[in-house]
């Protein structure tokens, strides 16, 4: 069973950079055709697709945060990681990372989220 886990950030502070990692078991970032993506949920709204980076390592971004959002791998770790600069309180939100097979959002797998808050 594929399983992802995102490690937790706690509290944040205004403009400083998040930084989240996505731990990935029984199954490889490196696999065929799948695309790991980074989604968020703020309170009371919708989800909300950041990016994702695909099994080749090419990464693609919600225009609204590309100016903003950084995604990496390290395939020895079966990792990928979501940096995510200058963070305002609307950034607050429980935050996701999930798996699809191929580049439309028809994620499979997620993991259980971590809640993110930025605040001073």
């Amino acid at each position: 069973q594929v399983q992802l886990h995102e490690s937790d950030p706690g509290l944040v502070k205004p403009s400083q950079t998040l930084a989240l990692t996505c731990t990935v078991s029984s199954a490889s970032i490196t696999t065929a055709s799948y695309y790991w993506s980074w989604i968020r949920q703020s309170p009371g709204k919708g989800l909300d697709w950041i990016g994702h980076i695909d099994y080749r390592g090419s990464t693609y971004y919600s225009p609204s945060l590309k100016s903003r959002a950084s995604i990496s791998r390290d395939t020895s770790k079966n990792q990928f990681t979501l940096q995510l600069k200058a963070v305002t309180p609307e950034d607050t939100a429980v935050y996701y990372c999930a798996r699809a097979d191929g580049p439309t959002p028809n994620w499979d797998h997620w993991g259980q989220g971590t809640q993110v808050t930025v605040s001073s």
